[in-house]
C-alpha cells in the first residue's frame, strides 16, 4: 500500500485561544469544507463540544459523483493549543492520519498540517491517486484556506 504524505501550512491573524476554540469542535469542520462534498458530522455534539482523546466523529460525506459515504474518525492524541490528531477508522481511505499543529506568532498563529493517506485497491488505487484522489485532497486543502481567510482574515504579519 503506498502512502501519500500532504503538509500544508496557513498563519491566521487570531488568537491561540480562538483558534483552538474554532478548530477543536467537530462541528466547525463543515465550515470549511468544499460545499460539493456535502460534508455533515452525525455525531450527536453541541456547538460547544471539544474534541479529547478517544472522541469518535461520524460524517456524511460525498467525495465523488455525489455518492454519499460515512466516514469515522477518533480524536487519538490532544495538546491542549499545541496539535491533535485525528485517525479514520472507517470510510474511503485506507488511512488516513491527521495531525493540526499550532504555534503562536507575531500576530497570530501559524497552523500546520500534516496529512498521510493511502488508496485502498492496491495499484487501481494508485493510480486514481494519481488521475484524481491526489488532486481532489489538494483541492479540500486550498478550499479550506480560503474559508480560514475569509472567516479570520488574511494574516499580514
Amino acid at each position: 500500500m503506498k502512502t501519500y504524505v500532504l503538509k500544508t501550512e496557513q498563519k491566521i491573524p487570531i488568537s491561540m485561544a480562538q483558534a483552538w476554540d474554532f478548530f477543536s469542535s467537530p462541528l466547525n469542520l463543515a465550515k470549511i469544507t468544499p460545499p460539493e462534498m456535502s460534508f455533515a458530522v452525525t455525531s450527536d455534539y453541541a456547538a460547544d463540544t471539544k474534541m479529547y482523546p478517544g472522541m469518535i466523529i461520524t460524517y456524511k460525506i460525498s467525495p465523488l459523483l455525489g455518492i454519499k459515504m460515512n466516514w469515522m474518525t477518533e480524536i487519538t492524541h490532544v495538546a491542549d493549543k499545541q496539535y491533535f490528531v485525528d485517525e479514520q477508522r472507517f470510510g474511503p481511505y485506507a488511512l488516513w492520519h491527521h495531525q493540526h499543529h499550532f504555534k503562536e506568532i507575531k500576530g497570530g498563529i501559524q497552523m500546520n498540517d500534516i496529512l498521510h493517506y493511502a488508496i485502498p485497491y492496491g495499484s487501481i488505487g494508485t493510480i486514481a491517486n494519481k488521475v484524481f484522489v491526489g488532486k481532489e485532497v489538494k483541492k479540500i486543502f486550498a478550499f479550506r484556506e480560503k474559508a480560514i481567510e475569509m472567516l479570520f482574515g488574511v494574516y499580514k504579519g
